[in-house]
């Protein structure tokens, strides 16, 4: 860290311990006074009334202003209100370094004469009659702090009777085709039934259904707005009866059904030069190209969801537009629909789309900042440099190149058993080419309604381990993505092709291989042929989501067999080099929580490889490891594991690597706001990596049930974010619980010395 980020984290800290004991009301004014949250916010239910807790939700969204410094909005503060006390007593002309930290600091106070109490209860009551508790209602009261008259909270209270309910309900029954579909769909709601509580966004809900459900029917000029509701609430007291009506100004046009006729397409570059327009008919569409464009003719026609002379669908236009969008080419898509003012012999009406697509600048440069934890990738802190052209042949594909990179250092502590700390780096080179079409067996399951893609890559990581060795891997691949749906993705690569070199090798490394056959057996050179499936669910829309992701891979069984049906015995090679065979698998599950203003965001994660046949160990780029910045962030990396196992003092004989074939590990993170970008971080590790067979020279590493939750590393700790979106930069601060191994102190917690349990780390992205 600079010394200047010192300075600014020092004073930060001062201005937290100062602004404890200062006035944050100094400068508000006679009548002012500062808003501190919602103290209470109580429910009063009469004659055994429940509210419904999506109303509930929607109260407190009525509610719901943060006050100033929030931690739990609105009902918790941070203890240290630095905005206000820079407002409260700084000089707002101040110039310099001084004037910089204050309009980087300063907090506009709260007032409560800003929150409006009074018309957060008139929301509350509107709420509550637009859901049916029309003898229901709500008040408030300012809460003024003891010590200082300048500050209140606020409690709201609300009295909640029994909801009116729907009763009779009738039907338009006009016996047309518009009024049928307006029949049916309402007859079908699951909210338009007797005894459903009334609700008037459920009938606008309704409204909306209906008119989807015409506008995908033909009768593109439906709205919503010509469907009315008659209700009778004075028959029976607590019951609603309902009647749906037409609205008596709903024009013809919205009342005539509309067939598909013509849909014209024009491509155009962004530049505006044109040598000249090329027409070409396809039975989908009309396509205009204004050459020059670098577009294959059938690209656009087989994005093109609407069919000549069938009922016009405002979904097909959707989703025309969607293909368009997810090609990544245009820079923009416009799209609009045109009347002939013609009918058929049937009466029904005939609607034109016009098209026009702007193609994008296909040259793309990027500069990533990124951190993960896969252990055959990045590690750590890492970047990424790229350049792309989107649309190489025309027809969307995709050529990149991309030169990454990334370093990993200890600034963790230096354990008295570990007392050698490694820095390391690795370089790698990608070249991808990505095709936007399945062309893959019709035996894989594919859906039009998304874009798939078969891709091609090759592919050179070197990775150094200073004072131990130099490895190079090289590999190539093809692989098929696709998505059913909107969360699942599918990934099967049927080929990977990866060869593993060990570059150099210094004495301590070999020293280490002669006292741990197991891992020499994992460093040696190796052809590794592949075969991977992952699948993905990712459930991101809403403040709630999971991602789910699962990876199974095979390695060497196809070439395995070929080489039995030829003859060969014993080690197996392809060109006169060992290839691997092992079968591996790893299930990742992430849950992100909103609770108020914070995050709570979970995971956890297994792994299991196994080597087979042709080989006795798991290659040391498909182990997997623990520790570090992205992972239990109270040790150091590859510095746990497996199991209870743990190397002598760092000498030629003991080997700082430490990984294994069975990987548990689960996070938790707190995630809240402080101050602007800035945001903060609560966390708690547990994980390890073992063994699936017993190893002589790693004594206590094979898993067993007995010591599996002792065996389990525990680290918590603090961080800070500096959370731009485009860019997160993260400190992490680990304070270590539980080590897996003999440390020589009793107990569970079980680390000799507080600065043996402090593990710093600086990266870039959160760590999952």
């Amino acid at each position: 860290m600079k010394r200047s980020n010192y300075i600014y984290v020092a004073l930060l800290a001062m201005l937290s311990l100062v602004s404890v004991s200062c006035s944050t009301t100094s400068r508000l004014g006679a009548n002012d006074v500062l808003y501190t949250g919602v103290k209470k916010l109580n429910y009063q239910e009469n004659n055994n009334a429940k509210i419904d807790a999506a109303v509930q939700d929607q109260i407190f969204e009525a509610i719901n202003v943060k006050p100033n410094n929030p931690l739990y909005s609105p009902y918790y503060r941070t203890p240290f209100p630095i905005g206000l006390w820079v407002y409260n007593h700084w000089d707002p002309n101040s110039t310099g370094i001084k004037g910089w930290l204050y309009k980087k600091l300063v907090a506009q106070p709260v007032l409560v004469s800003r929150v409006r109490p009074e018309t957060r209860v008139d929301m509350i009551n509107t709420l509550l009659h637009n859901n049916g508790y029309f003898s229901s209602s709500a008040s408030y009261q300012l809460n003024y702090s003891s010590k200082n008259n300048k500050k209140a909270s606020i409690t709201y209270d609300v009295k909640v009777n029994e909801p009116y309910r729907l009763g009779e309900l009738k039907y338009l029954n006009m016996g047309t085709p518009v009024s049928e579909i307006i029949d049916s769909v309402a007859k079908a709601s699951t909210y338009f039934q007797t005894g459903s509580r009334y609700c008037l966004d459920s009938l606008n809900a309704v409204r909306i259904e209906i008119t989807n459900v015409l506008r995908n029917k033909g009768y593109y000029y439906f709205k919503p707005e010509y469907i009315e509701y008659l209700a009778d609430s004075v028959t029976t007291k607590g019951v609603i009866n309902m009647q749906i009506i037409k609205s008596g100004n709903v024009p013809n046009m919205a009342l005539i059904k509309f067939l598909s006729n013509k849909v014209y397409v024009t491509v155009q570059n962004s530049k505006e030069f044109t040598v000249r327009t090329d027409t070409l008919e396809f039975r989908r569409c009309t396509l205009y190209k204004r050459v020059p464009v670098n577009i294959k003719d059938d690209l656009i026609p087989s994005c093109i969801r609407s069919r000549h002379g069938r009922p016009f669908r405002v979904d097909n236009m959707d989703r025309t537009q969607l293909y368009l969008s997810r090609l990544g080419i245009f820079s923009s898509i416009d799209m609009k629909v045109a009347n002939t003012d013609s009918l058929t012999a049937d009466g029904d009406g005939l609607l034109d789309v016009h098209i026009t697509c702007t193609l994008d600048d296909p040259i793309e440069a990027t500069l990533e900042a990124q951190g993960t934890s896969k252990s055959n990738s990045f590690i750590g802190p890492g970047f990424q440099v790229g350049l792309s052209h989107k649309n190489y042949w025309g027809g969307a594909e995709r050529l990149s190149a991309k030169l990454r990179g990334s370093y990993e250092w200890q600034t963790g502590s230096s354990k008295s058993d570990h007392a050698v700390d490694i820095n390391s780096y690795e370089l790698g080179l990608d070249l991808n080419f990505d095709i936007p079409r399945l062309i893959a067996p019709k035996i894989v399951k594919r859906s039009s309604r998304y874009v798939n893609w078969t891709k091609f890559s090759l592919n050179a990581d070197f990775m150094n381990r200073p004072n131990y060795f130099k490895m190079i891997q090289f590999g190539g691949d093809m692989s098929w993505e696709w998505h059913p749906n909107q969360k699942s993705t599918h990934q099967l690569i049927p080929f990977r092709l990866r060869y593993n070199r060990l570059l150099s090798h210094t004495a301590a490394f070999d020293s280490a291989m002669i006292y741990n056959p197991a891992l020499a057996q994992s460093f040696k050179n190796v052809f590794i042929p592949e075969i991977q499936y992952t699948y993905t669910y990712d459930n991101h829309f809403g403040p709630n989501n999971i991602t789910w992701t699962s990876t199974i891979s095979e390695a060497g069984s196809i070439f395995s067999g070929i080489w039995a049906m030829c003859g060969a015995k014993g080690e197996k090679k392809l060109f006169g080099t060992p290839f691997s065979q092992f079968v591996r698998a790893q299930t990742q599950l992430v849950w992100n929580r909103k609770i108020g203003s914070m995050n709570l965001v979970s995971r956890f994660l297994i792994g299991a490889a196994h080597a087979f046949g042709n080989s006795t160990e798991v290659p040391y780029s498909a182990q997997f490891y623990i520790g570090g910045a992205n992972s239990i962030r109270a040790f150091p990396v590859r510095s746990i594991g497996p199991g209870r196992y743990v190397p002598k003092e760092m000498t030629t004989k003991s080997y700082y690597d430490q990984t294994g074939t069975f990987k548990f590990e689960t996070n938790w993170e707190l995630r809240f706001p402080i101050l602007g970008y800035l945001k903060g971080a609560m966390f708690l590790d547990m994980g390890n990596v073992w063994l699936l067979k017993d190893d002589e020279y790693r004594p206590g590493g094979q898993i067993s049930l007995k010591h599996f939750f002792n065996d389990i590393a525990v680290g918590t700790g603090l961080g800070i974010r500096f959370d731009m979106e485009m860019l997160v930069l993260r400190a992490d601060l680990g304070l270590g619980i539980h080590a897996p191994y003999d440390t020589g102190k009793s107990g569970y917690f079980n680390i000799p010395r507080f600065k043996d349990c402090l593990g710093f780390h600086l990266a870039i992205g959160y760590p999952f």
